[in-house]
């Protein structure tokens, strides 16, 4: 549904869609346009339970703060417009009022940790764009009163020209934070609209942790934080990046040539050397009380001038496949028997590097009947698995990937079980596959050890109503189960 904006007045359209909403809060024939999505506005947060206790916003954050252009002031020396003070994150709407209410405590605050930021758009039903500006709550304000006009500096510190097209869903908006701004604020994202008099107005919540600019024009721009051991041949990267992307003149890679440099304080320290002695408006290491950077064996910080255009540095880190790493099932028994569809299946595997493990037993048609993770050292270990099935063939696969990510290996056996069968098939263990329940949908109660069968359209749309917080459709648990599922 589109707004129909009479005699200039975006706010009667914008009222008129309000009531239509509030009688239907998950319609999607409402009117719903766009929400900023990275770092997520107050009402997104909601959406996805950052936030509480936010009203309808949670519904539909894509249609949060819409009404008239012309933040903060009027256009042409016409009156002040955009939402009036006190009212600015929610628009003016009482739908959405519970955003407005404002305290240092009542958001979730997203965490900035650099001056370069992405932001970052969701829309759901686009219209051409004269601009995107982004505004930020003045130093010493009160996080303790209303947002109004005079609690945002009076000029956005980043505006993206929209050329009056339609902006394509997660495109960046690449800004940098003032560097005088740190700790609690709330930035104001204003999507002012080309073919309509109105604009959408998205306050998000932020802690900007990004350090200030430091004495003698460096800033901070990353860091090189050594957790992972490395191998002869594996290299690493130091990735510049500028408000245009990569910059390959200020990128910086090593080789590790020796179990030595292999270390992780050691290739930090080599790295940092390595950027130190390519360049002269970037620096690597820790910084002295008289504002001298060298490189430490250790964490090393990434500083660079304004006149370089860095922004912001990444550690990649290209390491080889550990080609003697090796895993497999060392044992297990001939055959497992069922007692009413049920066993526990027990087997031991053999792995020569320290792992994350994953065992998952499947029926005749490939369908998961039981599994199991865990970390496993150098050695052999025991591993157990509750398994619900039926007689016959089934296949064990094994899957490990050492802890450094660098390696994966994989072992696959043919076990065989026998016995009293489960009974009533099943598609998948409630709640994996949530999202694929459909009319017909077989699933296993593991609570009750019990299978349940999705009933036909429309209670079928039930069968996905499920969260850890709202589980009153949950297959013979939920207090209305029975309205959605069949107990086979």
């Amino acid at each position: 549904m589109k707004n129909a904006y009479y005699k200039g007045s975006a706010l009667a359209a914008c009222t008129s869609s309000m009531i239509l909403l509030s009688a239907m809060f998950a319609s999607q024939s409402v009117s719903a346009h766009g929400y900023l999505e990275v770092p997520p506005s107050r009402a997104l947060a909601c959406q996805k339970g950052l936030n509480t206790q936010c009203g309808g916003a949670q519904y539909e954050p894509q249609s949060v703060g819409e009404t008239f252009k012309g933040f903060p002031a009027g256009v042409g020396g016409a009156p002040l417009q955009g939402p009036v003070d006190g009212k600015i994150p929610s628009g003016g709407h009482s739908l959405f009022s519970a955003l407005d209410a404002q305290s240092a405590t009542r958001w979730h605050m997203t965490e900035i940790k650099e001056r370069n930021i992405d932001f970052q758009w969701r829309y759901t039903a686009v219209h051409p764009a004269t601009k995107h500006e982004y505004f930020i709550t003045r130093n010493g304000w009160n996080p303790n009163e209303a947002l109004k006009r005079a609690t945002f500096e009076s000029a956005p510190f980043c505006t993206i020209d929209g050329g009056n097209q339609k902006p394509e869903s997660g495109a960046k908006h690449n800004c940098n934070i003032p560097a005088d701004k740190s700790g609690q604020h709330v930035i104001l994202a204003i999507w002012t609209v080309g073919d309509t008099d109105a604009a959408f107005y998205n306050v998000g919540d932020v802690n900007i942790l990004a350090e200030p600019e430091l004495p003698g024009g460096w800033s901070s721009v990353g860091s090189i934080a050594p957790s992972t051991s490395l191998l002869v041949g594996d290299k690493v990267r130091a990735r510049a990046f500028s408000a245009n992307g990569e910059s390959p003149e200020y990128s910086i890679e090593i080789p590790i040539n020796s179990a030595e440099e292999g270390s992780p304080n050691n290739w930090s320290f080599k790295l940092a050397e390595a950027i130190n002695e390519a360049h002269t408006l970037v620096r690597a290491g820790v910084r002295d009380e008289n504002g001298k950077i060298e490189p430490v064996k250790g964490n090393n910080s990434v500083y660079a001038q304004k006149d370089s255009g860095v922004t912001r540095y990444e550690v990649q880190l290209n390491m080889q496949e550990d080609a003697a790493a090796r895993l497999s099932v060392a044992s297990q028994q001939a055959e497992y028997v069922l007692d009413k569809g049920l066993a526990k299946i027990e087997f031991s595997i053999l792995s020569n590097r320290k792992m994350n493990v994953e065992a998952t037993l499947f029926d005749e048609s490939n369908k998961p009947v039981g599994s199991t993770s865990t970390q496993v050292g150098s050695g052999p270990t025991w591993l157990a698995m509750d398994v619900r099935s039926n007689p016959g063939k089934h296949t064990l696969t094994l899957v490990g990937t050492t802890l450094d990510g660098r390696t994966t290996r994989q072992d696959t056996q043919v076990t065989q079980l026998t016995g009293e069968g489960a009974g009533a098939d099943y598609d998948f263990v409630f709640p994996q596959g949530l999202g694929e329940y459909t009319a017909g949908t077989k699933v296993l109660q593991p609570k009750t050890n019990e299978v349940f069968e999705c009933k036909p359209f429309p209670e079928s749309g039930y069968c996905k109503q499920y969260s850890p917080t709202a589980n009153g459709f949950e297959p013979g648990i939920g207090a209305h189960w029975h309205m959605a599922w069949d107990k086979l």
